[in-house]
């Protein structure tokens, strides 16, 4: 028996460890350190975070992505520089090292409820009884490819969280659909590695995020527009200052303000590598997608309808994610059953806990509770903080657990279990 097991090593699955074991909260981690980071984003890429937005949280914030740099001699700021995926990678397997060396890069196959909590089954036969789960898997169970993309076979068409690595392409034909930071990432970073992308989109014009102004910002630009860890704005402010006031709004303009704010925009930074070295296919829909030959044939609509055919050897939809808890394959349907959702996305209180008592959802799964901050690795600070002190109150000091629960879904923050 644990207390906590927390399913998931990426920044916010290793931050809320190394809160509970400051707290001497009993806790076991499951995962691989940093994977979807290292695995399933292209090599090359660079954050659209600022530098002080992009670290991960010890509890006395002893050791920032600014701290790691500064050891290492690698070029940072605070902002205007990029951070580089490597560095960030890199940054966070080191922090698992020092604060969470208990992680277990072991596999959770199967997440059943019992009567003291959950049995958690791992690959290769262990089970783990746990009182409180937090899942923290981060974006890897939600990749989104469109239906009129689905029906080929990866042969042809991959989401871009596939691609690590894009040397393979190299002398061969690409066309990457979206508008958002990963297909023009992936676009520049296709041309670079030889091959020939063309960027295929909905939207009639790319908007780059605005390269940032004189540093620091004058008074009149801190005023107007103050910086935060998810971007400039007064509503970017309150979303990423107050998650619990968000938390209390009416559930419509949630949605609504996650769908809205922070739509998929690339980075300043790519704008020169693209522009006028791939081609851009926007304004259009694909009404069609087959293969002709071996390659890949999308039928394109403008609004006019006028139509064109484009032909090249692969697809990349760099389409995004989507929260469903239905592709969260480890719990089991007595779990999934019970989880109150709305849009496929979890409702839970103000301590991230679910309908299922003791299970708790963090990252972007939670963003509809707490809005578009918990999207961000930036949002882990507060999730960290939030959740280990209420699992920690519930702890008495023998170690032992009380079974009374209330849940305040929709209500003021309070303490859920005492």
């Amino acid at each position: 028996m644990v207390d906590v097991v927390i399913i998931g090593a990426g920044p916010y699955g290793l931050s809320i460890a190394a809160h509970l074991k400051a707290r001497g909260v009993d806790f076991r981690i499951f995962g691989s350190p940093m994977r979807t980071w290292l695995t399933n984003m292209p090599k090359g890429m660079r954050l659209k975070s600022e530098g002080f937005a992009s670290s991960l949280y010890d509890p006395a914030s002893t050791f920032t992505l600014g701290h790691y740099c500064k050891e290492r001699g690698i070029p940072y700021a605070d902002l205007g520089l990029p951070v580089p995926l490597e560095t960030f990678s890199s940054y966070g397997v080191e922090f698992q090292r020092r604060f969470v060396p208990e992680l277990e890069d072991k596999h959770v196959m199967t997440v059943y409820r019992s009567s003291v909590g959950f049995q958690i089954h791992l690959e290769g036969g262990e089970v783990v009884a746990a009182r409180n789960i937090v899942v923290a898997v981060g974006l890897s169970y939600f990749d989104y490819i469109p239906p009129v993309l689905s029906g080929l076979s990866e042969e042809f068409v991959t989401h871009s969280s596939r691609h690590s690595n894009l040397e393979h392409f190299k002398g061969r034909e690409v066309a990457v659909v979206g508008a958002g930071a990963s297909a023009l990432d992936l676009a520049a970073l296709l041309h670079q590695a030889g091959a020939f992308a063309h960027l295929v989109a909905r939207k009639a014009v790319v908007h780059f995020h605005d390269p940032p102004g004189p540093i620091p910002p004058s008074l009149m630009t801190r005023i107007r527009f103050p910086m935060t860890g998810i971007g400039p704005g007064w509503k970017l402010l309150f979303c990423a200052s107050a998650p619990l006031a968000f938390q209390r709004l009416p559930e419509r303009y949630r949605l609504e303000a996650v769908r809205r704010f922070l739509g998929p925009a690339p980075g300043w930074f790519v704008k020169d590598q693209v522009v006028g070295k791939v081609p851009f296919h926007l304004g259009v829909t694909i009404r069609q997608a087959s293969v002709w030959n071996g390659r890949v044939g999308l039928q394109l609509t403008d609004d006019s309808d006028c139509r064109q055919t484009l032909v090249t050897d692969h697809v990349i939809a760099a389409t995004g994610y989507k929260v469903d808890l239905r592709r969260l394959s480890f719990l089991n349907a007595d779990v999934l059953g019970v989880v109150r959702s709305v849009e496929q996305t979890p409702v839970l209180s103000s301590k991230f806990e679910s309908s299922v008592p003791g299970l708790y959802f963090v990252g972007t799964s939670a963003a509809n509770t707490f809005g578009p901050v918990l999207r961000f690795a930036f949002g882990a600070r507060f999730a960290a903080r939030r959740i280990s002190r209420h699992l920690a109150q519930l702890a008495s000091v023998n170690g032992k657990w009380h079974t009374t629960r209330r849940h305040d879904l929709g209500s003021p923050p309070s303490v859920s279990r005492h």
